[in-house]
């Protein structure tokens, strides 16, 4: 029989993604992960796996019949996610830790864990789906987007090559959410009303912008507010706490609305101007991994999210060496932001992606608006 680890928090989707393997005849095990959380006066638990999420996926697991596991990944979360997301902010970035996360913990470490369990594959709650190759000339295995494109989640799953959708089963890449929560309640699952799960989950009130001020103050620098020209128009209180595209908060009294244009972190300078010198039609991107394994050959037209929740945008990438890519958009974007991920899409074809750098876009390229 085939054996399947289920990766479970607690929540309705994983539940109900345990429950469809289990009635799809496959030896399933349910595995989840204690992960790092930010110590309160009252607590220390990760929101992903508080004792209650963690009560709840044992008491699916027993009502479904299958073995449970949790294991302590705390050290490898904080040195790996939590660290990261700290030294992100640090050099003026704008950090996507779930994406980071799905890279080195849920599709390295539990993926190793696993097939240490002897399971064939990996399982989880992500609405994407995965497509098998066509036969021996086929094209590999493809991650594509969810039936559902409102919970579509292949943005950060963008990271998983080859190796990884090999052992990859997506079971509710099929389903709407609406439709989940249906068959929660059929199958009487605790857990059917259980609210969404939060992005920041190792924050203990999702304000990270807090959390920097208590556990990384030396990042919060003050520096001048400036215009492109050098004009100097205000302080503010520290990069990190400010984004691209951001027009409140940043403690301006100007006549005209003033954006953020551009974290500098090399003179600790937030520049700002008005709407019209707000966006860009181009970026560099790094960290560029391709799902197929390769990256194409030569200028190919897709389209972009350069957010998680941005909708996806027309554009030419060219692939550059030292796993780099140009991307060339047909428009100006409002609020392209170092340190989130630029991912590619062809239709519903996830094809991959990299970390949006601040390198200045290549003078020359192969890319051109008919390629």
């Amino acid at each position: 029989m085939t054996r399947v680890v289920i990766a479970m928090s607690g929540g309705v989707d994983s539940s109900v993604a345990a429950a469809l393997l289990v009635r799809q005849g496959y030896d399933v095990i349910g595995l989840m992960l204690r992960l790092w959380g930010e110590p309160t006066a009252d607590q220390r638990f990760n929101r992903c796996c508080t004792p209650d999420a963690l009560a709840q996926a044992r008491r699916v697991a027993a009502q479904l019949g299958i073995p449970f596991y949790a294991l302590d990944a705390q050290d490898l979360f904080k040195a790996r996610i939590v660290d990261f997301f700290i030294e992100s902010y640090a050099a003026g970035l704008t950090p996507n830790p779930c994406l980071e996360c799905n890279r080195h913990i849920r599709w390295t470490y539990l993926l190793d864990q696993a097939r240490d369990l002897g399971a064939d594959y990996l399982a989880t709650g992500h609405y994407a789906r995965v497509e098998t190759p066509d036969g021996p000339s086929g094209r590999g295995y493809r991650l594509l987007k969810a039936v559902d494109t409102h919970k579509d989640q292949s943005y950060v799953l963008s990271v998983l090559g080859q190796t990884q959708l090999r052992q990859a089963l997506f079971p509710l890449g099929h389903l709407s959410k609406p439709e989940v929560r249906t068959l929660a309640r059929e199958l009487e699952l605790p857990v059917a009303d259980r609210p969404e799960s939060q992005d920041l989950c190792f924050l203990a009130d999702g304000d990270y912008r807090r959390f920097l001020r208590e556990h990384a103050p030396t990042v919060l620098k003050p520096g001048p507010i400036m215009r492109r020209d050098g004009t100097i128009v205000g302080e503010h209180q520290g990069l990190a706490l400010y984004t691209v595209g951001q027009r409140k908060g940043i403690g301006l009294s100007t006549r005209e609305p003033l954006y953020v244009l551009e974290l500098r972190p090399v003179d600790n300078a937030l520049v700002v101007g008005g709407v019209d010198e707000l966006g860009c039609d181009r970026l560099v991107a790094q960290r560029v991994h391709w799902v197929a394994g390769e990256p194409p050959v030569g200028p190919i037209r897709v389209e972009v999210k350069i957010r998680y929740k941005a909708a996806p945008q027309p554009a030419i990438v060219n692939a550059l060496p030292a796993d780099r890519a140009a991307v060339l958009f047909d428009g100006r974007l409002r609020d392209i932001t170092a340190g989130q991920a630029a991912v590619f899409y062809a239709g519903d074809d996830c094809l991959g992606g990299g970390i949006i750098s601040r390198e200045p876009y290549p003078t020359k390229t192969t890319a051109t608006s008919d390629s």
